[in-house]
């Protein structure tokens, strides 16, 4: 990956997280979650994926289904920034004259399909990557899911039915931010280790720090990782990642922040301590 790509990537990103910050304040949504994904919706919708406003019907088309719907005010911030609805229509955010609400709905120019009962998605997109196989399609299928989300037993089930039919075209992704709602993971029901229960299940995994560009492009150009088995990419977030104040906290889950910590988190947002990730934070395993 170029500088200057990396560059326009990181600042599109940042962006991105303007708008979940300004999402977060008079009724509030899922900002930690939201914030732990961003890089990665930037990175695919900007980057990766053979789709665009353009696009949308195109049969040919890559399709990304959102399966953690909690996290949809990244995927608002990265729609308005690549032209898929106007920046005005953030402004309808829980009115009841749009559906620009806590979930994704169809109704949004570039939702596949609704998504917020967690363990529903990853079956679908397993559906459209068979679907486009018979058809003699090339695309792609993607899959975000949490990683709260794998304790859902219709994850597992699709991740049998995906092996057993080879589906290569399939990718799961999972933001393993590490908590689920306001629980640690690994204090819920445990999920390590995870890269090697998805390889007994018949899945090639990579394993990337989901806030690296350069990983991000690394992994999704090298898809397949098998012409015989599904992907899986496990990238290693942080909730609430870009706001050291709310980073990996149990409580911040969902906020509805006042106007005027609102302002305060955007300055925050902008700083130069925002742009810091240590090793206490993050661990790549």
């Amino acid at each position: 990956m170029t500088s200057d790509k990396k560059a326009e990537l990181q600042a599109l990103a940042l962006r991105v997280r303007e708008h979940i910050v300004r999402l977060s304040t008079d009724g509030g949504c899922f900002t930690g979650a939201s914030l732990s994904c961003a890089d990665l919706l930037v990175y695919l919708y900007a980057d990766f994926l053979n789709i665009s406003p353009q696009t949308l019907a195109a049969p040919d088309r890559d399709f990304l289904f959102l399966s953690k719907g909690h996290d949809v005010p990244a995927l608002y911030g990265t729609f308005v920034e690549l032209g898929y609805m106007p920046k005005e229509r953030l402004a309808n955010h829980l009115k009841a004259n749009d559906h620009i609400y806590w979930h994704p709905n169809r109704n949004v120019p570039g939702v596949e399909f609704h998504s917020g009962s967690l363990g529903h998605l990853p079956s679908v997109g397993l559906g459209v990557a068979l679907d486009n196989r018979l058809r003699g399609f090339h695309n792609r299928t993607i899959v975000i899911t949490g990683d709260g989300e794998l304790n859902e037993g219709s994850v597992w089930e699709t991740v049998l039915v995906a092996a057993a039919h080879n589906l290569h075209n399939f990718t799961l992704v999972i933001d393993r931010n590490h908590f689920q709602a306001n629980v640690a993971t690994e204090d819920l029901i445990p999920l390590e280790p995870l890269g090697p229960k998805f390889e007994a299940f018949g899945w090639a995994v990579q394993r990337i720090d989901g806030h690296n560009f350069e990983q991000l492009e690394a992994a999704f150009t090298a898809l397949p990782f098998s012409q015989t088995k599904p992907s899986v990419i496990i990238c290693d977030t942080v909730r609430g990642r870009g706001l050291p104040s709310i980073e990996a906290r149990a409580d911040r889950w969902f906020c509805n922040f006042s106007a005027d910590e609102v302002t305060s988190l955007l300055e925050e947002l902008h700083s130069q301590e925002a742009t810091k990730l240590t090793s206490e934070t993050l661990t790549v395993r």
